[in-house]
């Protein structure tokens, strides 16, 4: 079992920057791909980045690359999403996840624990 908490979330202006932090629960941590997904209103939930357990390999949608970075810390039981240039088409609530795989999955029904969320606004 794996309990994700999400915080940092908030309002900014476009081009401004917010660091999302996702605190897990579990004694196997880094044995989990982690993923940050997003849900704007009114369109279904959609990848944006992920991380492998423990090499530490990145997967990120094409909207954000080059924009935000994901990153963990094993030890902390901690993922992070650095997300900078941001748009007003970022806005959505950001979600947290984990699946129990080999491979970064792009897929929310892949994964099978999942934060309660946390409100990302950009502002224009």
């Amino acid at each position: 079992q794996v309990q994700l908490v999400e915080s940092g979330g908030g309002l900014v202006q476009a081009g401004g920057s917010l660091r999302l932090s996702c605190a897990a629960s579990g004694r196997t941590f880094s044995s989990y791909v982690m993923g940050w997904f997003r849900q704007a209103p009114g369109k279904e939930r959609e990848f944006v980045a992920g991380i492998s357990g423990s090499s530490g390999n990145t997967y990120y949608a094409d909207s954000v690359k080059g924009r935000f970075t994901i990153s963990r810390d094993n030890a902390k039981k901690m993922v992070y999403l650095q997300m900078n240039s941001l748009k007003p088409e970022d806005t959505a609530v950001y979600y947290c996840a984990a699946t129990m795989s080999y491979y970064i999955r792009n897929v929310a029904r892949d994964y099978d624990y999942w934060g309660q969320g946390t409100q990302v606004t950009v502002s224009s």
